[in-house]
C-alpha cells in the first residue's frame, strides 16, 4: 500500500488511493435501484484498504451518504477516513452547520473526518463559511476542514480566513490528461503540505486509450489505469479518489499502490 500523511495530522496515515462515490446512489437525484450492490462495493473497497471514502451531500441528493453510512455499519470508525462536502447553496453560517448535521445523520456517524466546501461561491463571504467550519471543529462534528475546486488565489484566501485551524486539502479535477492543477496549484499544495485530492483521475476510463500508458503498463505488467493512478500519486501531495462500484475495478485501483514507476517513465508521462 502507498500512504499519505495528512498535515497536520501526524497519526492519520491515509491510503494514497481511496474511493469516490459520485454516481453511487444517483447523481442529482436519488437512485435506489442498486442499493445493495453499491453498499457491498463500498464495503469491499474498505476491506481492501481503500479506506478514504469521498462523498457529498449533493450526490444522489444525499443518498450516496446514506449508502456510505450503511456500508460503514460494523466497521471500526478509526479505520476509515470519511470525506463529505457542503453544496455551494448552503454556505451561510447556519446553513453549513445544518448541512453538516444532516450529513452526519445520513452517514450514521458522530463526526466527519474531512469536510469540504464543494464549490466556491461569490454570494457568501468565504470567511463566514469557514467560521462555521471552525465552529463545527470546535463542536467535534468535523475533524478537519478543506475546500474543493479552489484555485491558488482562493485557496490562499481560505487559509487566511481560517486562522485557528489549517486547511488540509483541496479536491480538484486532476488526471494524466487533465493537467490544470500543474499550473501552480500542485506546487503550492506541495510547498504548504496541503493534500491535493484528485477526482476523475481515470477520466471515466478514457485513460485506457492512451498509447503511452499502454506501452508503460506492458513494461510493468499493469493496466493503463494502474499506471495512470501510480503516476498521480507519485506527486507527493496527491490522493486519488477514482469512483468504482465493481469488484474488479476496486482491485485494479488497489493494484496501483505498493510499487513505483521508474523516474524515466514518470518523466515520459510528464511530457504527455
Amino acid at each position: 500500500m502507498s500512504y499519505y500523511d495528512l498535515k497536520p495530522i501526524g497519526h492519520d496515515r491515509v491510503p494514497a488511493i481511496g474511493l469516490g462515490t459520485w454516481g453511487i446512489g444517483g447523481k442529482a437525484t436519488p437512485d435506489h435501484s442498486r442499493d445493495s450492490e453499491w453498499v457491498n462495493a463500498i464495503r469491499f473497497a474498505i476491506e481492501n484498504g481503500l479506506t478514504v471514502i469521498d462523498t457529498a451531500e449533493f450526490y444522489g441528493a444525499g443518498h450516496a451518504e446514506e449508502l456510505v453510512g450503511e456500508a460503514l455499519q460494523g466497521v471500526e470508525r478509526e479505520n476509515v477516513f470519511v470525506i463529505t462536502k457542503v453544496w455551494y447553496t448552503h454556505l451561510q453560517r447556519d446553513q453549513v452547520i445544518r448541512a453538516a448535521e444532516q450529513s452526519l445523520q445520513r452517514l450514521k456517524l458522530s463526526y466527519i473526518d474531512l469536510y469540504l466546501i464543494h464549490w466556491p461561491s461569490e454570494r457568501v463571504p468565504l470567511r463566514e463559511t469557514l467560521s462555521a467550519m471552525q465552529q463545527l471543529i470546535d463542536m467535534g462534528k468535523i475533524r478537519y476542514a478543506g475546500v474543493s475546486n479552489f484555485d491558488v488565489k482562493l485557496l490562499k484566501d481560505a487559509i487566511e480566513a481560517m486562522p485557528r485551524s489549517e486547511i488540509v486539502a483541496d479536491e480538484v479535477h486532476y488526471s494524466i490528461s487533465h493537467r490544470e492543477p500543474e499550473n501552480g496549484l500542485l506546487q503550492f499544495c506541495e510547498r504548504e503540505g496541503i493534500a491535493l485530492i484528485a477526482y476523475t483521475p481515470l477520466e471515466k476510463g478514457a485513460v485506457g486509450n492512451n498509447q503511452a500508458l499502454r506501452k508503460i503498463a506492458a513494461k510493468y505488467s499493469k493496466t493503463p489505469a494502474q499506471v495512470a493512478l501510480n503516476w498521480l500519486i507519485s506527486h507527493r501531495p496527491v490522493i486519488a479518489i477514482p469512483k468504482a462500484d465493481k469488484r474488479e475495478h476496486i482491485l485494479e485501483n488497489k493494484g496501483a499502490m505498493g510499487w513505483a514507476l521508474a523516474p524515466e517513465d514518470i518523466e515520459e508521462l510528464n511530457r504527455l
